[in-house]
């Protein structure tokens, strides 16, 4: 059975599913779609045409669906969607897309700390961390179980890669391949995300095979595309390392390597 405080604004046209929480003065649009066992603790602003999965929780002020903060919007139907499980804590932000029929999205499992803020028109994976602070620009990629740390802004059309992590207070203007573990400002590739890759359980042959590539990519006097060359020539096929050598590949802003 579903609680919905008396304060609570909800427009007649939302879709809520079962057993969801509403707390006092939380305020639901009219094209909103929330999912079962989802909780809105206090102060939530759930707007535009947002869709939102099962078992969600969100903080206190949490703001979720508002118009994008591009100038280029001119009207129509830009979406957010939001999958299962993901918690949203407070004062934290996703905005719509810019243009008609486009999507924000963040995947399930995910959690957004306090005051991180999702921009238009963002791809955020699934059992992503935003930390507290964390700034998405518009555009930005995030692959599954990646790690943004606090108060780390990312540049518009940046991708960050599979558990790659970002320590903390970095600024993030080029793309971070999966795996690694990078930080600072300007933003430096430290090594590969070990700790991660462990608590994944990917096994130390995969490990060292990303460790090696990490070698001939960030500490070998060689271009991109030599570097990428080489690490086929040598090293042992495997899933993981074509999908860093994938992402490389298909980068259109550059990957970071100072």
């Amino acid at each position: 059975m579903s609680e919905i405080h008396p304060t609570a604004v909800i427009h007649p046209g939302a879709e809520l599913g079962e057993e969801v929480t509403i707390g006092p003065y939380c305020v639901i649009g009219e094209h909103i779609q929330l999912g079962d066992r989802c909780n809105l603790m206090s102060h939530v602003v759930l707007d535009g045409f947002t869709s939102i999965g099962s078992g969600c929780t969100f903080y206190p002020f949490a703001s979720i669906g508002t118009r994008t903060q591009d100038l280029k919007y001119d009207g129509g139907k830009p979406r957010v969607e939001i999958g299962n499980n993901t918690t949203v804590r407070e004062y934290a932000t996703v905005n719509a897309a810019t243009s008609d029929g486009d999507y924000t999205r963040v995947g399930s499992g995910c959690l957004l700390m306090a005051c991180s803020h999702v921009a238009h028109d963002c791809i955020v994976g699934d059992e992503v961390i935003i930390a507290n602070c964390g700034q998405l620009a518009g555009h930005v990629t995030i692959e599954n179980q990646a790690i943004i740390g606090g108060l780390t802004g990312v540049h518009q059309f940046v991708r960050i890669g599979s558990l790659a992590i970002i320590g903390a207070c970095s600024k993030v203007t080029q793309d971070v391949p999966p795996y690694l573990m990078a930080d600072g400002h300007p933003l430096r590739v430290r090594g590969i995300n070990r700790v991660g890759l462990d608590r994944r359980g990917y096994s130390k042959d995969i490990q060292r095979n990303i460790k090696d590539s990490f070698r001939i990519l960030y500490r070998q006097d060689l271009s991109t595309t030599q570097a990428v060359e080489s690490i086929r020539e040598k090293m042992s096929a495997s899933p993981e390392l074509e999908q860093m050598l994938s992402f490389i590949e298909a980068s259109e802003r550059g990957i970071s390597k100072s």
